[in-house]
């Protein structure tokens, strides 16, 4: 498929939505199960062959080297299409390994794993939070010598999305012990095939089981695995949290807004529009998801544009995490006594719980927010 002239963006939008609606699936995939890797693999597989997997990543790594305007036109049609949005093994792979290897590897890193990701055969997962390193980072205890060309992996991780799925890992490390906590870290990938690695899924209070937590005892990884330099993997993490708090976000937080129109749509035919109290509540939240889109969109185009990472994608992440928690509980007013059965809605409220805590605690964020951005003391 030829490049699009950015005068004919309606035409490329139009192509996008005939496409979806020949191709779209129709059955949401598994949950968290080797049939979810083979739904999300040939889901992925089947984006890829007809030159809608990689929109806006470079040719040469087997993207179609597009704008990321028209790859945000993707992103809200999919989004419009009813597709489940998230709900795939690959999401790491595709919304953050993938343009941390574009930003960040070596080209010999970038033509063995790039081109496997977009065509939906490698799954990955980050190995980033451990039990007393969440928010705090850099404070990550797991450990890696080195042993000549190869680098031995000890310690522990937790809240991996998928890993019992994947193939690989981003994967942070502590090279130097003796270093301060924001020195001495290395981002490496890891082969989840490594003898030495004990994944162990975590379920959780919606049903699912796509955490898990990982031991490492031992485990050999190739220095040449290493993205970036050693040592120099904070550096690197913090491309990655970039990326995975803005562009990798963007379908997600559409994905919020939707959720809202089809929340506001069960309210009204339920009838339950003539409660004045409810009705105010449904408006408010879908006010805020239009405010969301909005500021997604400036945050987004500041991380494509070069400037360095602000405020904003924090502030972006710290609202958006407020709302799903909002509309969540919305859902079971909505829903009332329904709500009790586990199905669509009480998931998402469930599932709402954490989106104060992943990426960093919305405590945590706010600090960031009145530091950086108002001139706050610590």
């Amino acid at each position: 498929m030829e490049g699009v002239d950015q005068t004919d963006l309606g035409s490329f939008r139009d192509e996008i939505r005939t496409w979806l609606a020949e191709n779209n699936p129709g059955t949401p995939p598994p949950l968290d199960t080797i049939e979810m890797r083979e739904w999300s693999s040939a889901w992925q597989r089947r984006q890829y062959d007809c030159g809608w997997a990689g929109i806006d990543w470079p040719v040469e790594h087997g993207g179609r080297g597009l704008s990321f305007l028209e790859q945000i036109i993707w992103f809200e049609e999919y989004v419009q299409s009813g597709l489940p949005v998230g709900h795939s093994c690959f999401v790491v792979a595709l919304a953050h390994a993938g343009p941390t290897l574009i930003a960040r590897a070596n080209d010999e890193q970038k033509a063995k794993y790039l081109p496997p990701i977009l065509r939906g055969e490698t799954p990955w997962c980050q190995g980033f939070s451990e039990p007393n390193s969440g928010s705090d980072l850099a404070s990550l205890q797991t450990r890696a010598e080195i042993d000549g060309d190869m680098l031995v992996i000890n310690g522990q991780k937790v809240w991996t999305s998928y890993a019992h799925l994947a193939d690989y890992q981003e994967l942070l490390v502590r090279t130097d012990f003796d270093a301060p906590k924001h020195k001495g870290i290395t981002w490496v990938i890891c082969d989840m095939h490594t003898p030495g690695i004990d994944v162990r899924p975590i379920k959780t209070m919606d049903g699912g089981a796509h955490f898990s937590e990982i031991f490492y005892e031992d485990v050999r990884v190739p220095i040449s695995n290493v993205v970036d330099q050693i040592n120099e993997g904070w550096s690197v993490a913090m491309s990655t949290l970039a990326i995975e708090r803005g562009p990798a976000a963007l379908d997600y937080q559409l994905g919020t807004l939707r959720d809202i129109d089809e929340l506001i749509a069960v309210a009204k035919n339920k009838g339950l529009l003539k409660n004045e109290e409810l009705a105010m509540r449904l408006a408010a939240v879908r006010a805020e998801g239009a405010a969301l889109r909005s500021m997604t969109y400036l945050s987004v185009s500041e991380s494509k544009s070069g400037a360095a990472p602000s405020p904003m994608t924090t502030a972006v992440r710290t609202f958006w995490g407020e709302l799903q928690h909002k509309v969540g509980r919305l859902a079971v007013d909505v829903l009332g006594s329904e709500s009790l059965e586990l199905g669509k809605w009480s998931e998402y409220w469930l599932t709402q719980f954490s989106a104060g805590i992943a990426g960093g605690t919305k405590d945590i964020q706010k600090n960031i927010i009145g530091e950086r951005a108002l001139g706050l003391p610590r």
